[in-house]
């Protein structure tokens, strides 16, 4: 036993939840951006503008998303530079083969090949061989075994939450925007979630919502505390920046959650929200307004599609006020009265510099 522990540590394999679940699922999200979420963004843009070549740019940064999430997985694995380079047939295969939930197999196959790649990394003398020929088998294997099912399982669980929500947008409205935004703070990826759920529709739309009720709910509920600054790196950038905070005082994160309660029904009850852009989009709130693009996005295509005649004054009022002026306005007045009753106290939400 005390040789295998020795020999994972010599070949960086660290088998833990923070590792799998917070870095590599992060990084898949990374991933995920830089490839489909940026190539639909353009391709939106090449279509709305008439300009063919942005729209062949991006179908070409769309069609990369599985090598570019297992290359990032394996980034966040510290995989050395074969197995890291081997990695971007295995991602391929597994989102191919995990067809709409292809995010999570490509989750499970590359942390797997990765790891393996790794262990024999440089243990041989035709290094050049072994450590992408054993990633690439074992990568590929494993989707043609798992992806299916595991693209299955993500797409059905998926399927649920969004017949769920159109049944009971109410209720659902509040579970979604509530769990898809305390995602969105924590440490790990919201955007990789609702991506390996497809996460689109009404559901999409309440996780938007609970993603913008965090990062413009802190960015403001917090503004005494951080003023421009960091409205901006909250508000467009991350909630994540208060999770030390939260640590310290979790009551300070009450506010963004019940507006997250509150902005998530009025979403899918009243305004009817729906992302049917890409999935990565719902669970990116406010960050590079990537959900508000995703929402636009989907109306484009459901004009496209013929399911939706045009953009209306009530769509935009209704991603305006979503999006940004509920929470902007509801989140510092609950933090108004939590201060007021001592729950939230100076300095409690100032983020270090």
């Amino acid at each position: 036993m005390e040789s295998v522990k020795a020999f994972l540590k010599r070949k960086n394999i660290v088998i833990s939840a923070r590792r799998y679940g917070i870095d590599a699922l992060g990084a898949m999200a990374q991933g995920l951006f830089a490839s489909l979420l940026i190539g639909t963004i353009l391709n939106t843009l090449g279509t709305q503008l008439g300009l063919e070549w942005l729209v062949t740019v991006g179908t070409y940064a769309s069609k990369m998303s599985g090598a570019a999430m297992a290359v990032a997985i394996g980034y966040a694995l510290q995989a050395p530079p074969l197995v890291l380079f081997s990695l971007a047939t295995v991602g391929t295969a597994g989102n191919e083969l995990g067809k709409a939930g292809g995010p999570l197999a490509v989750l499970f196959v590359a942390i797997i090949a990765a790891e393996l790649g790794k262990a024999v990394s440089k243990e041989t003398k035709v290094d050049i061989l072994v450590t992408p020929i054993v990633t690439i088998l074992s990568g590929v294997g494993l989707a043609a075994l798992l992806a299916p099912t595991l693209g299955n399982i993500a797409s059905s669980v998926g399927r649920i939450i969004m017949w769920a929500t159109e049944l009971q947008p109410f209720l659902m409205g509040i579970v979604v925007s509530v769990t898809v935004g305390i995602a969105l703070t924590l440490p790990i990826s919201s955007a990789a979630i609702c991506a390996a759920l497809t996460l689109t529709g009404l559901a999409g739309g309440a996780a938007v919502a609970g993603c913008c009720a965090q990062m413009v709910g802190f960015a403001f509920l917090s503004f005494k505390e951080n003023r421009w600054g960091g409205l901006v790196s909250q508000g467009i950038g991350t909630s994540m920046l208060q999770m030390g905070n939260i640590v310290k005082n979790p009551k300070i994160w009450l506010p963004p959650i019940i507006t997250s309660a509150i902005t998530g029904p009025i979403a899918t009850c009243i305004f009817r929200l729906q992302m049917n852009g890409s999935p990565v989009a719902s669970g990116m709130g406010t960050c590079g307004l990537v959900g508000q693009i995703g929402i636009y996005t989907g109306w484009v295509n459901d004009i496209a599609a013929g399911t939706k005649t045009a953009i209306t004054m009530f769509d935009w009022a209704g991603l305006l006020l979503v999006c940004f002026i509920l929470p902007a306005v509801i989140t510092p007045m609950i933090g108004l009265l939590f201060r007021n009753a001592g729950l939230i106290r100076e300095g409690d939400l100032k983020l270090e510099a």
